[in-house]
């Protein structure tokens, strides 16, 4: 039997005017945006539906705005009667969308954990990210092995993000990543450099990721109504005790989205909702099995043909 999968965007999908449609559609939207607000304790409302786009783009703001229209967008979704997921995940930032999506953690401690990781993030140290395209993912980690030794501590590169099978990301730090651009690009790669300060989901990352643990560690994580496909190894988990550890290591470890979703393609999931701003995801399941079908929840027109979609399937 077919199953359904929801899936959360992660950092770069924002946009100015997020949110708004659906605020202004669904009283229970606007409600829950007001009650986010209140929480962060500044109008992140506001920033997600006006901007500037400027400020929206900075990491301190970027992460939990994300979070608060993806969070909207699901309330959206089960109000309208959206079929439960087998099940979750969600790109980097995504997971904490997914985790409050499976009643892992409740919207205050979602809200507060995003805060501090976004304000973590925004300050840790110098580094660099840039998309490879087109290379396999075992010939890219030998790269960037080869260039962390050769250069020598501190200046390690990985492989942060497997997004696909042709889209991977490399991050640590910036003439390491260089270097290994360089070699990518000379084994006949695409190499573009991606517009952040920091070296996301990279060993650079660990003083920041122990600050989070901390705060982790005093949140109440409560087992998952279903499974949650997590980034760190790309398993399911329900248990909350076990839902906190990865957790509390996801900042500085590779984000394992390709075999996220191939872990639930191989379990039966053949349609993936993606609930959030954008479709960066749904493209992403696309690259990965063109058969799958893909679906988005942004605003109340995607949510009602989302909806209509899955009634129809369904049926067949």
């Amino acid at each position: 039997m077919s199953k359904l999968a929801c899936i959360f965007p992660g950092q770069g999908s924002q946009a100015v005017g997020m949110g708004k449609d659906l605020a202004e559609k669904f009283p229970e939207a606007k409600k829950l945006f007001d009650e986010i607000d209140g929480i962060a304790g500044r109008s992140l409302s506001q920033l997600c539906f006006e901007g500037p786009d400027t400020e929206l783009k900075r990491t301190i703001n970027t992460q939990p705005t994300i979070l608060a229209v993806s969070m909207v967008a699901w309330r959206c979704y089960e109000l309208q009667g959206g079929p439960k997921p087998a099940f979750v995940a969600g790109h980097s930032l995504g997971e904490f969308s997914a985790l409050y999506a499976a009643s892992a953690f409740d919207l205050q401690s979602a809200v507060k954990l995003v805060d501090k990781r976004s304000q973590l993030m925004e300050a840790c140290p110098k580094g660099a990210m840039s998309a490879v395209i087109g290379m396999a993912a075992d010939k890219l980690e030998e790269i960037t092995k080869e260039v962390s030794k050769t250069l020598g501590e501190p200046k390690v590169v990985i492989v942060a993000n497997f997004n696909t099978k042709e889209q991977l990301v490399i991050s640590g730090d910036p003439d390491a990543v260089a270097e290994a651009g360089s070699r990518a690009k000379a084994g006949g790669a695409k190499v573009i450099p991606l517009p952040v300060g920091g070296a996301f989901h990279s060993p650079l990352m660990k003083a920041a990721a122990d600050e989070f643990e901390t705060l982790v560690k005093t949140i109440d994580v409560k087992d998952a109504a279903f499974p949650v496909v997590q980034n760190v190894d790309a398993k399911p988990e329900t248990s909350g005790a076990a839902l906190k550890e990865k957790l509390s290591r996801q900042m500085p470890s590779s984000v394992r989205w390709c075999e996220t979703i191939e872990y639930m393609l191989g379990q039966g999931v053949n349609t993936f909702v993606e609930i959030g701003p954008g479709k960066a995801l749904a493209g992403m399941v696309k690259k990965i099995d063109r058969s799958a079908n893909v679906y988005n929840v942004s605003d109340a027109q995607t949510l009602q043909e989302t909806l209509a979609a899955l009634k129809e399937t369904a049926k067949v």
